[in-house]
């Protein structure tokens, strides 16, 4: 989505679950959980707009493929997917973040497994702090806190239903291998309804 809010810029757009309208042979009532749990993003751009980096962090709870934390960094130069259960972190870069709105027109190479302890602590009061293999997020400054509910979140061509809270961050960092991630995050929005391509995403059920 070039130097769009990727994810918030589609939660901001897409059709509310309450007036979505999909064909009776997909009925969104029929979906069954996949996953429940948190995923924060965190997109980062350089001056001219392009994007530096994107970081998923993934908290799992349940899913049909287990429960853990796990990261996952795409930069130009690749993909890098940490987690303790490759099943699990693999699954989550594959069917979820490769088709995240963020990663829209960028290249997906085949994601390398680090097999690593991800710590996640998420607070919506004050932000996120994730760290593993080598990767540390950081997002704070909560501009806001609202729920949000769409049946059509295509995930490699098949619609998705999601539910969430979002909470759009004002400050974030990524330090990589020791070396602060190059690029800044993109705010938008109002002050009654800001974005940011910083942001919490917690409470969250993807059903299929």
């Amino acid at each position: 989505m070039g130097t769009a809010l990727g994810a918030m810029g589609l939660l901001a757009t897409a059709t509310p679950a309450s007036a979505a309208g999909d064909a009776p042979d997909a009925d969104p009532a029929l979906r069954k959980p996949i996953l429940v749990g948190a995923n924060p993003g965190l997109q980062l751009f350089d001056s001219a707009g392009s994007c530096t980096a994107y970081i998923s962090t993934w908290q799992v709870e349940w899913s049909t493929h287990g429960a853990g934390n796990a990261l996952v960094l795409w930069r130009p130069d690749g993909v890098r997917v940490v987690g303790e259960d490759p099943h699990l972190a693999l699954w989550l870069a594959d069917h979820f973040v490769r088709h995240f709105p963020e990663l829209e027109g960028l290249p997906w190479s085949a994601p390398r497994f680090q097999r690593s302890t991800v710590q996640v602590r998420l607070d919506l009061a004050s932000g996120l702090q994730a760290r593993g293999g080598g990767i540390d997020v950081r997002m704070a400054e909560v501009l806001d806190r609202r729920a949000f509910a769409t049946d059509q979140f295509p995930l490699g061509g098949v619609e998705h239903s999601l539910s969430l809270v979002l909470g759009p961050c004002g400050r974030a960092r990524a330090v990589v291998d020791g070396r602060v991630q190059p690029g800044e995050i993109s705010r938008g929005g109002t002050p009654e309804r800001p974005s940011s391509s910083a942001f919490l995403a917690a409470a969250e059920v993807w059903r299929a």
